[in-house]
């Protein structure tokens, strides 16, 4: 059985950076799909990013150009490196297994001065 386990998020300062990671169990990982979605307070949840098997990337446009989605198959865990936050970012990001819509639990990501 698949599990997902999100880290990394937390408070952060408007301009800084954050680093989650989301670790699979299991025994299959690198053939699928794996993406972050997000949720802000009275919103929809948003797709944030997501990575194929091959190692394509797609982004929301409001992220383009300050995260980067990656993955290690061998680690089974894939990341997602936030750089210059904005407030507008706060949000639970979730780690998504795209193939099979299998979803984590959530990690909470502030970002405030």
């Amino acid at each position: 059985q698949v599990q997902l386990v999100e880290s990394g998020g937390g408070l952060v300062q408007p301009g800084g950076s954050l680093r989650l990671s989301c670790a699979a169990s299991g025994s299959i990982f690198s053939p699928y799909t794996m993406g972050w979605y997000r949720q802000a307070p009275g919103k929809q949840r948003e797709l944030v990013a997501y990575i194929t098997s091959g190692g394509s990337t797609n982004y929301a446009d409001s992220v383009k150009g300050r995260f980067t989605i990656s993955r290690d198959n061998a680690k089974k865990t894939v990341y997602l490196q936030m750089n210059s936050l904005k407030p507008e970012d706060t949000a639970v990001y979730y780690c998504i297994i795209v193939t099979i819509d299998y979803w984590g639990q959530g990690t909470q990501v502030t970002v405030s001065s």
